[in-house]
């Protein structure tokens, strides 16, 4: 189990880094003021809210409660978050889930950072015949060049989110769909920007 919120996660990583780093746990005064957090207050609520998960436990000593992390190191360090890529869409078109952390395991980064990583719902079958179907996460490493036969999310003039095989030809880009279904887009290359490049994909059970 992974922390339910962000502030949840960055309660547990600084607890975490406190105790590699001291060799003991931080007080809830260190860690509000290590996180800038002006009520300690807060800083228990969360605490408490990591306990129900069981990722620490709070051992009563001496009248007083000490922390103790629970067995998380390994899990923790086997999944990483990831942030979505920031493309101009419709709020209706917006999931819920798009506006929530996503984790995915680590390995899926290869040897990427976190950071170059985002997430892309896709929103169509334009790309059916790649095995990458509407509704399907795709892991896009960003970057704002392509080469030929690249699979892209690319925006177009009208600021549509495309994903597709990016090909250039002459002054033009075309983003081939692999649908016989969808026509290739062909604009002028300055008419194109491209988001990122596609390295992997994640499917939601149905």
């Amino acid at each position: 189990m992974q922390p339910r919120t962000k502030r949840q996660k960055e309660v547990l990583d600084y607890i975490k880094q406190h105790i590699d780093k001291h060799g003991y746990e931080p007080s809830y005064q260190q860690i509000a003021r290590g996180l800038r957090v002006a009520s300690k207050a807060g800083i228990a609520k969360h605490i408490e809210a990591l306990e129900k998960q069981g990722l620490i436990s709070r051992i009563r000593e001496n009248n007083s409660f000490r922390l103790e992390l629970t067995n998380t190191k390994s899990l923790l360090d086997l999944i990483c978050e990831i942030e979505w890529l920031e493309i101009p869409k419709d709020e209706e078109e917006t999931e819920d889930f798009e506006n929530k952390p996503l984790f995915i395991p680590k390995f899926m980064l290869g040897h990427n950072s976190p950071e170059v990583i985002k997430a892309f719902r896709v929103m169509d079958d334009s790309m059916a015949d790649e095995n990458i179907f509407e509704g399907d996460i795709a892991l896009i490493k960003v970057r704002s060049y392509a080469r030929d036969g690249d699979c892209v999310v690319a925006l177009s003039i009208e600021s549509k989110a495309i994903i597709a095989n990016y090909y250039r030809v002459g002054a033009d880009i075309e983003l081939r769909p692999a649908n016989d279904r969808f026509e290739t887009i062909k604009l002028p290359a300055d008419k194109i920007i491209i988001k990122g490049i596609f390295r992997g994909l994640l499917r939601p059970l149905i």
